[in-house]
């Protein structure tokens, strides 16, 4: 069997003002699997992103991307993984096809051509006329789509998404979902924070859900075929925090 390529080992994060804002978290992603982590605001999901990235550093516990540390050897982990935020970060003045090749040449890839770039935009369902268009004229769908873009041409096999749903229109949030689709079918691990209850039930393989710091439940895709995601949620929310169910 694969080993896990994403996985938080205990992970956890209390800060100088003595906030618990991850508390022993422990759940594991394996190639060609979407996890969504719900929760809200402040619950610790972005925290939990952010260990992986090594933006912050954690109390206690390990987050390790393809069985590296992430905080102990932070360019090695980055190798393996890309990064969608909920507000991607692009250069306004550069076109999308600019801000793809900037981007790919930061992450090493030298030697694509117009043409591949053009190839991956059409992947993630952007239109011909976008590609030579400046990024600052473009919509939220349309940066996600191309921060997508970004996250496919490094070809990372562990992809982190934070939120990246919100604020999308439907037709967008529709397309977005066929798109991670077709990452899990390429064997890319996906740890995914949202919101969005019902795109994570149609999506996740597992869902987490997180309240005040603690992974308090984690179901199966097959579980949840048996249950009311929205009132398992809504439960969760309502109740003490208790460990991991």
């Amino acid at each position: 069997m694969d080993r896990a390529m994403i996985q938080a080992l205990n992970l956890t994060k209390r800060y100088e003002d003595g906030l618990l804002a991850l508390d022993h978290v422990n759940f594991e992603i394996f190639p060609g699997e979407v996890f969504c982590l719900l929760g809200a605001n402040g619950a610790g999901k972005t925290t939990t992103i952010n260990l992986f990235l090594d933006f912050i550093p954690p109390t206690e516990g390990e987050a390790r991307i393809n069985g590296i540390n992430c905080h102990q050897n932070p360019l090695d982990a980055k190798k393996y993984v890309a990064y969608v935020s909920e507000n991607v970060m692009l250069y306004g003045n550069f076109t999308a096809r600019q801000n793809l090749d900037f981007f790919a040449q930061l992450g090493g890839k030298a030697h694509l051509t117009k043409q591949d770039y053009y190839q991956v935009m059409r992947d993630v369902g952007l239109e011909e006329k976008a590609f030579e268009q400046r990024v600052k004229d473009f919509s939220k769908g349309m940066r996600q789509k191309l921060g997508i873009a970004i996250a496919m041409i490094k070809d990372a096999p562990a992809i982190l998404l934070d939120e990246p749903t919100s604020g999308l229109d439907p037709k967008a949030g529709a397309e977005f979902l066929e798109l991670l689709k077709r990452l899990k079918q390429q064997g890319k691990a996906i740890l995914m924070s949202t919101h969005d209850i019902f795109r994570s039930k149609e999506i996740a393989d597992r869902v987490g859900i997180m309240k005040e710091g603690k992974l308090v439940m984690q179901r199966t895709r097959e579980e949840l075929a048996q249950e009311d995601l929205q009132k398992l949620y809504l439960d969760y929310m309502e109740a003490g925090v208790t460990a991991s169910a």
